[in-house]
């Protein structure tokens, strides 16, 4: 009884010390990316947006230039790095006075290309046959590989090579190519933006400098759910998270994360701002979101910086919407960015 006790106890420290010790393994980023989602403005900056980034904390943002796809499972995609329609922060002239004024403040860059699908999202892009498959890879890979060359030309030090494109990222060879091709033109750091729903089976993070995740996680069905609510969900998200942060070894980036000023943005965070005009406004709700994020997963060592969807250049513009910006969920934002 005594021998198999103490076998029991061996197993037990043994356990103990397996685990902590593959904790211990996880990747510690130090200083991490307080970033937002910056929206590319109709016109020229006019000087000033960048202060009050800096007064907020903000080290870093994510410029997003498009490419348009007309149908969900049309391979054709249209995109051009300069043209006069444009929106100038969408433009390749806009991206790159854009990252010029940031950089006086010493704001991080990440390039983060979207394709927009008219009438519905990029997770539906789906096509119908192999060879509108071949057709549609070739045609992202020489869009993906268009805003890499800026990118390197420009000395933006970070790419998304795609975002929320949750049905054909189980394709892992055409990705790997696309990897491939965008290496060979850009030299910086790499990540995908993998949906929230996505990012558990992308196979190709070993070829990426992070794991992308767009982190909209559903966090309550309550009606009025309280911090302890939100904290609670949070750390099941972590849990699932860490497990593919020890498979690959990998650092995390939410490439975005955000939460609407609504009484319901802890139950579907992901939802458009346009589908919600009927639904009751709450700071409230919208500020306790944010703080179960900052008191649970932001303190993770593995997490290298957060987006925050979204900062308008010109200011908040309407209501509902994602932006922190004027509310309380700003200045909660700044007891953590402005101590970080």
């Amino acid at each position: 009884m005594k021998y198999l006790l103490s076998s029991v106890a061996l197993v037990f420290i043994s356990s103990f010390f397996w685990f902590f010790s593959f904790d211990s393994n996880l990747p510690v980023w130090k200083e991490k990316y307080n970033g937002v989602c910056w929206v590319g403005s109709r016109n020229p900056l006019q000087g000033g947006e960048f202060q009050e980034l800096a007064a907020n904390g903000i080290n870093a943002i994510s410029q997003t230039p498009f490419g348009w796809q007309s149908e969900i499972n049309n391979p054709e995609i249209r995109w051009q790095v300069e043209n006069d329609r444009q929106w100038w922060g969408e433009s390749g002239r806009g991206i790159s006075a854009t990252l010029d004024s940031s950089q006086k403040f010493n704001i991080h860059n990440m390039l983060k290309p979207h394709l927009w699908a008219r009438g519905s999202w990029p997770g539906e892009i789906e096509m119908t046959n192999e060879a509108d498959w071949k057709i549609w890879f070739e045609n992202y890979e020489n869009f993906i590989v268009d805003y890499a060359r800026l990118a390197e030309k420009e000395g933006i030090p970070m790419l998304c090579i795609g975002t929320e494109l949750e049905k054909t990222s189980q394709r892992e060879a055409e990705w790997r190519k696309i990897i491939q091709a965008v290496k060979k033109v850009y030299s910086g750091q790499l990540t995908y933006a993998a949906n929230f729903t996505e990012y558990q089976k992308v196979n190709f993070w070993d070829e990426l400098d992070f794991i992308g995740i767009q982190a909209y996680f559903p966090l309550s069905d309550k009606k009025t759910p309280n911090l302890k609510d939100l904290k609670r969900s949070w750390e099941n998200h972590i849990q699932e998270i860490e497990k593919l942060v020890r498979k690959t070894g990998k650092p995390v980036l939410f490439t975005e994360i955000g939460y609407c000023n609504t009484v319901d943005a802890a139950k579907e965070p992901w939802v458009w701002p346009n589908e919600r005009k009927e639904i009751a406004l709450s700071e409230k709700i919208q500020a306790i979101c944010y703080q179960s994020f900052f008191e649970t997963a932001y303190q993770k060592d593995w997490l290298a910086g957060v987006y925050f969807w979204k900062w308008y250049p010109e200011g908040k513009r309407r209501d509902p919407d994602f932006t922190p910006q004027g509310l309380k969920t700003e200045k909660g934002m700044q007891q953590y960015f402005l101590v970080d």
